[in-house]
């Protein structure tokens, strides 16, 4: 008998909601070992840590956001013998670069606060068919149910990433973070008016997204459209803010794709903060602290961010 998380520590132990947090793939939950295995699986674990850090950040409210990952095939081969193919549907969109992967996926209101509880019931394993256009669950919605309404974005966006990392990248990630949301309604919908702005918060924004941040104005979610425009800003873009909707963020794996939405939601926080003490700024960083921070740190900024404002905030 095995659970997959370990015991955690006395201090955590404590707490009751703690314990039973980590405790949350023990055999008493499970009677076949095919479940097991399945759960047990690195790739499978990372998943539901970061699923479940997402929702420890508030930014999973209801069934809020969605989390897909790009399986490598010497993980599917290790939990090949758990699959249960399900009908082929369609997806909505075509995605032939992707022909044949497996994706990790969140099911369609299915809450982020259950993943880590309930797994087999929350999220999904999908394989995607040989032309790109269909996909079935192999795994996982034990209880009904189909991935994340956002799929075709997260496909789109997968295939780009794909091709433009040469495989490098393998985690696509929509949360509904709060301050990057409020700054929606007052700041310009511009790319570069949002990477400046965060920039300025933190000096190691443009380290850690030195490519820039893109936005998509208002849209309906959950469509092709949407998935489009995302997908064309995913070119140049490893984020992208959806205007009054929440953001999504693109990653080799999940501490790097976590760690990149934490850190914009973060600088987010400092502006609002900011802008509710006064609406400008006494002093900030410099276009040309900028370049001197990017030749030391070894990136690479856009000019087209570095641009003079008139009125110097």
């Amino acid at each position: 008998m095995r659970s997959i998380f370990r015991m955690p520590s006395d201090d955590v132990a404590g707490d009751a909601l703690g314990a039973r947090r980590f405790l949350i793939i023990d055999s008493l939950l499970y009677s076949g070992e095919e479940k097991m295995k399945f759960l047990d699986a690195e790739f499978v674990q990372g998943f539901i840590r970061m699923a479940d850090d997402g929702w420890k950040q508030g930014w999973h409210e209801r069934n809020g956001g969605n989390l897909s990952y790009r399986v490598k095939k010497e993980e599917a081969d290790l939990v090949r013998e758990s699959f249960t193919p399900k009908e082929w549907q369609p997806i909505g969109t075509e995605v032939s670069g992707l022909s044949g992967e497996y994706f990790l996926v969140t099911g369609s209101g299915k809450y982020f606060r259950n993943i880590i509880l309930k797994p087999e019931e929350s999220i999904c394993m999908i394989e995607v068919d040989e032309k790109g256009e269909n996909y079935r669950i192999v795994w996982g919605m034990e209880k009904g149910g189909r991935p994340t309404s956002e799929l075709p974005s997260h496909l789109m966006n997968h295939e780009v990433k794909m091709l433009e990392t040469g495989g490098k990248y393998r985690v696509i990630y929509h949360a509904h973070t709060t301050n990057v949301i409020a700054l929606t309604f007052v700041l310009p919908l511009k790319d570069e008016v949002f990477t400046r702005e965060l920039w300025e918060m933190a000096t190691e924004c443009p380290v850690v997204f030195p490519g820039g941040i893109g936005v998509v104005p208002w849209m309906v979610p959950g469509g092709r459209d949407i998935a489009v425009a995302t997908s064309r800003l995913m070119k140049e873009y490893d984020v992208a803010i959806w205007a009054h909707h929440g953001m999504f963020a693109a990653g080799e794996d999940f501490d790097l794709t976590f760690g990149l939405m934490h850190t914009v939601e973060k600088s987010a926080e400092i502006l609002v903060k900011m802008l509710s003490m006064r609406p400008d700024k006494l002093q900030t960083i410099t276009p040309q602290n900028f370049r001197d921070l990017a030749k030391d740190f070894k990136v690479t900024l856009p000019e087209k961010f570095l641009y003079e404002k008139q009125d110097g905030n």
